[in-house]
C-alpha cells in the first residue's frame, strides 16, 4: 500500500473513494458530495472528442407502439392508449472500446431509445445486460479506467482488468453475464435491451410504482463464441453496424417487444435484497414480465454524423410519469449525461435536430455557444415573471417520496446475497455448453493476470458457485485448496492474501 493519501484535485485529503454521501443506507445521493461531483466532472471531460464510453455505435430510427394498456401505472401521454405510436431513434454500441474497435469484442452493448413525445425529450438509457459490475456511481471512473488501456505503454491491461473486479466482488453478477457468450452477440438485432436500474412511474393519483424495463429482440438471441468473434475482429470489425444497417436498407425491419416488472412501494420496504442495487435482477417469479409494446426500426439515418454520432442521451430525461429512484448509480448517471453532453457536443446541444424535442419548448434557457434557434425571442426569461411568461405546472410535480436517514458514506456490507445470483445464474439457467464457453472464455483473458489475481478473482466463482469456481481453477491450473480456502475468508482477509508487492 502506498504511504500517500488520496486528495480531491485541489489538495484536500478524500475520506472515502468507494461510497457517495446518501440520505440513509439507500438514498438517494446528495448534491453536497463536492468529491463525487469533482470527480465525475472530470471525468466526463478526459477525452476528446470521442464519447468517453459507448464510442463506437450505430442506429436507426423508428417508432414505438404501445400494445397493452398500464395506464393505472403511469401518465405518461405517449403511453396513454393502446395503437399510439411515438417516433424514436435508438442507438446501440459498444461500451469500452474505442471508435475504431471491432463490433465483436467482448464487451457489453450500450441500448438507448429516444422518444420523441408531445411532453418532450424521454430517454431510455440501458444495456444488453439486466446488471452491471458497480453499485455507486462513485466507482465508475475508476471502473472505466481499468477498461481503457495502461497509462505507460497503451495496451490492454489483464492486471488493471481483474484487480478491479476481484477487489469489487459485487461486479460477480456482471462478470459471469459478460464472459458468457452473451458478452460477443452477433449484431445488434441479436440483443435484448434493459433499463438496469430501477425507475419510478407514477399516475395522476401521485400514486407510483418501481419498475424495470425489458426489450426482448423479435430476432432471437444470436452469439458468437470466443473463436468466432476473433476471427470477424479481423475479418469484418463492423459486422454489428453492417448488419443493421443492411437489414433496415432492404426492409427487413428489426424490432423488439417491451415489457416492464411493477414492484410496489411497500414491497420494496421489506423485499429480500435492495430493489435499487443494479448488480442484481428482480426474480420474473416474484415480478413478472408485463407487456407494454413493441419498438420497430425502420430507416436508417441519412447522415451518420448528424443523427448517430450527435444523438444525446441522458437517463435523466423523463416526461410527466416517469421519474428517479434512489438507485446510486442512476443519481449519478442523472448528473453526469447531461455534463458529458455540454462537453462533447456544445451547451446547446438539445437543439441539434437529433436531440431536439419535437414538442414546443418554452424554458429560461438562453444564449450560449452555436444557439441555433430564435434564442426566445424578445420574452422575458425568469420566473417569476409577471408578462406572460411560461409557468411551471405543479400539477405535474413527482410524488412525494420519504427520505430519512443519516446524511454520510454509507457502504453496502458485502453478503452472500451479492453471490446468489451469479451462482443461479451459472448452476440453473445455463446449460452445459454455457458453462463449458464461460469457463473457457474466463481462462483465457485470467491467464493473462498475475497469479494472485487469478486466485482472488477465482475464488469469487468459488464462492457463488463451487463448480464454477473449480472449473476456473482446473482452467488456470491453480490450487484448489489455495482457492477454496480464499473463498472463506472476508473480502478484506482475501485481499491482503493476495495483496501484490509493487
Amino acid at each position: 500500500m502506498s504511504k500517500e493519501k488520496l486528495t480531491t484535485t485541489q489538495g484536500a485529503p478524500v475520506d472515502n473513494d468507494l461510497s457517495s454521501i446518501t440520505a440513509g443506507q439507500h438514498g438517494p445521493t446528495l448534491l453536497q458530495d463536492i468529491h463525487l461531483v469533482d470527480k465525475l466532472a472530470h471525468f466526463d471531460r478526459e477525452r476528446i472528442p470521442e464519447r468517453v464510453v459507448h464510442a463506437k455505435g450505430a442506429g436507426a430510427h423508428g417508432y414505438f407502439e404501445v400494445t397493452h394498456d398500464l395506464t393505472k401505472f403511469t401518465r405518461a401521454k405517449f403511453l396513454s392508449k393502446v395503437g399510439k405510436k411515438t417516433d424514436v431513434f435508438a442507438r446501440f454500441s459498444t461500451v469500452g472500446g474505442e471508435k475504431g474497435s471491432a463490433d465483436s469484442e467482448r464487451d457489453p452493448r450500450g441500448f438507448a431509445v429516444k422518444f420523441y413525445t408531445e411532453e418532450g425529450i424521454y430517454d431510455f438509457v440501458g444495456n444488453n445486460t439486466p446488471v452491471f459490475f458497480i453499485r455507486d456511481a462513485m466507482k465508475f471512473p475508476d471502473f472505466i479506467h481499468t477498461q481503457k488501456r495502461n497509462p505507460a505503454n497503451n495496451l490492454k491491461d489483464p492486471d488493471m482488468f481483474w484487480d478491479f473486479l476481484s477487489l469489487t466482488p459485487e461486479s460477480i453478477h456482471q462478470v459471469t453475464v459478460l464472459f458468457s457468450d452473451r458478452g460477443t452477440p452477433f449484431g445488434y438485432r441479436n440483443i435484448n435491451g434493459y433499463s438496469g436500474h430501477t425507475y419510478m412511474w407514477y399516475n395522476k393519483k401521485r400514486e407510483y410504482f418501481w419498475i424495470k424495463i425489458h426489450f426482448k429482440t423479435d430476432q432471437n438471441i444470436k452469439t458468437l463464441t470466443r473463436e468466432e468473434a476473433a476471427k470477424l475482429a479481423g475479418s469484418d470489425p463492423d459486422h454489428s453496424t453492417r448488419d443493421l444497417y443492411y437489414n433496415i436498407k432492404d426492409g427487413n425491419y428489426p424490432s423488439w417487444t417491451v415489457s416492464v416488472q411493477i414492484m410496489s412501494p411497500e414491497d420494496a420496504k421489506k423485499y429480500r435484497f435492495d430493489p435499487f442495487d443494479i448488480t442484481k435482477v428482480w426474480p420474473h417469479g416474484d415480478y413478472p414480465l408485463q407487456p407494454l409494446g413493441k419498438m420497430v426500426l425502420n430507416r436508417n439515418p441519412d447522415n451518420y454524423f448528424a443523427d448517430t454520432e450527435q444523438a444525446a442521451f441522458s437517463p435523466g430525461n423523463f416526461v410527466p410519469g416517469i421519474g428517479p429512484s434512489p438507485d446510486k448509480m442512476l443519481q449519478g448517471r442523472l448528473f453526469s449525461y447531461h455534463d458529458t453532453h455540454r462537453h462533447r457536443l456544445g451547451t446547446n446541444y438539445h437543439l441539434l435536430p437529433i436531440n431536439a424535442s419535437k414538442s414546443p419548448v418554452h424554458s429560461n434557457e438562453r444564449d450560449g455557444a452555436m444557439r441555433s434557434d430564435a434564442n426566445g425571442g424578445g420574452v422575458y426569461h425568469y420566473w417569476p415573471n409577471s408578462f406572460g411568461g411560461p409557468n411551471p405546472d405543479p400539477d405535474l410535480a413527482l410524488p412525494k417520496v420519504d427520505i430519512a436517514g443519516m446524511a454520510a458514506r454509507h457502504e453496502y456490507k458485502l453478503g452472500d446475497v451479492d453471490f446468489v445470483q451469479a451462482g443461479e445464474l451459472y448452476c440453473k439457467v445455463m446449460t452445459k455448453t454455457d458453462r463449458e464457453h464461460l469457463v473457457a472464455n474466463l481462462v483465457a483473458h485470467l491467464k493473462g493476470a498475475k497469479k494472485q489475481l487469478q486466485l482472488r478473482q477465482t475464488a469469487l466463482f468459488y464462492k457463488a458457485d463451487a463448480d464454477y469456481g473449480k472449473k476456473v481453477a482446473e482452467g488456470l491450473k491453480l490450487n484448489l485448496d489455495k482457492v477454496k480456502q480464499l473463498a472463506a475468508m472476508s473480502q478484506a482477509e482475501r485481499v491482503k492474501a493476495t495483496t501484490l508487492k509493487s
